[in-house]
Formats: C-alpha cells, structure tokens, sequence
C-alpha cells in the first residue's frame, strides 16, 4: 500500500550527505540530490496537490548525530511524511575519522529506534532508506583515508547487519522500506557500480535518480 500525500501534506527529509547533497547551497534547499528530483517529478505529476518539501540531512551525519538536533530538526517541523537516509557513516566512521570507533549494530539500532519512537507516536508516516555500499573496484579518497578492496569488505561485513536492522526496524514501526541496498546491488549486476556511486558511496546523478524513482513508488 502506497503513501497517500494530501495537499499541503509536509515532506522533511533528513539523513547524512547523500540527502544533504549541498542543501545549503540551492535555492529551494533541497540539495542537488534525490530530495530535489523527488520533489520536482511530483509536482509535475500533481500539480493539484501542492506539497511542502523540507531536507534537513547533514553531511557526515551518523545515527548519534540525527538524534542530537532530532527535536529542532524533525520533530518541530511536525512533518506529516518523514524519510531517513542513514547509515553510512555509522558504518565507516573508524575508517575515516582519526577519532572515530566501531559502532555496534546494538548502539545503531537502539538510537535509531529513538529517532522512530517519537514520530511514530504522533502518527507521523514513514519512509526509512536502507544504506548501501556498491561494489565499486580500485582506491577512492574518503577524507583523507584512502579506502580499497580490503576496507570496503570490512565496510560491508559491518553494514549488513544495520542493513538488517533499519528492514526490521520499519516492520515494528509500519513504516515503508526503500530496499536500496538491493536495489543499486540489481543495478550493479548489469551496468557497471560506478555508474551509479563512483565511490560506491555517494550517488552519481544516475544514481540520484534511481532513489528518486524509487521512493516516488512508495507514495501516491
């Protein structure tokens, strides 16, 4: 069953740099990403129903640090649509920050059921992203750590199982799963990863417009 969007319905979308997309910097502050595409293709299918659309995301951004400005961010706002990108950070942030540790999936899952409890509560609707990591090759720069085959294995031991938890995490609450992981992981096997994320990470337009696609599926 797909997400009914009313006129006047209020969109937020938060997460890390894949939503944030250099937010700060468009005119509408939606970013240059998928946030942006989403709105721009619904308003061209619904002209009728005008929908206000907000990007809270941050570049950088782990489960800990959504949860720091939850309140100002989200739950202010009082969306009647939420969707969360998060993950990816929480899966290489001891890769990529001289002070960053391993956060165990247990840390991951209960500030992320955090974040939900709140939302769920006021009956807000929900859209939770998985994360996903695509199988790119060769050595990329993430800051200033440089991350090949052997990281990216490590990566994806560590993030399946927060794969695993937002999949259940959107049972508990109702909410509606965008399988990205999978998704892009389908896409792979056909056209090269890079095409999609050329640091496996960080979608390309392409790739932009693939979540696009996707999440308008879930609303109607």
């Amino acid at each position: 069953m797909t997400i009914t969007l009313r006129p006047g319905s209020t969109v937020l979308f938060t997460g890390d740099s894949i939503t944030d997309c250099q937010r700060l910097a468009s005119e509408e502050g939606l970013g240059f990403g998928y946030p942006l595409r989403v709105a721009g293709e619904w308003g061209f299918r619904h002209p009728d129903r005008p929908v206000t659309w907000l990007n809270t995301a941050n570049g950088g951004d782990k489960v800990m640090d959504l949860e720091a400005r939850w309140q100002a961010d989200v739950l202010d706002a009082r969306p009647d649509l939420v969707s969360i990108l998060v993950g990816v950070n929480d899966m290489g942030w001891h890769t990529i920050d001289p002070k960053g540790y391993v956060i165990p999936v247990e840390e991951f899952e209960a500030g992320y059921d955090r974040l939900l409890a709140p939302l769920a509560e006021a009956g807000t609707k929900l859209i939770l992203i998985e994360p996903f990591l695509l199988p790119i090759h060769g050595v990329v720069e993430a800051g200033t750590a440089l991350i090949g085959e052997d990281e990216r294995k490590e990566w994806r031991a560590d993030l399946d199982p927060k794969i695993q938890v937002v999949r259940e995490l959107a049972r508990k609450y109702g909410a509606h799963l965008l399988a990205a992981d999978g998704m892009f992981a389908e896409l792979a096997a056909t056209t090269k990863p890079e095409h999609w994320a050329a640091d496996g990470v960080h979608p390309t337009p392409a790739g932009h417009a693939a979540l696009a696609a996707a999440w308008l599926r879930l609303v109607a």
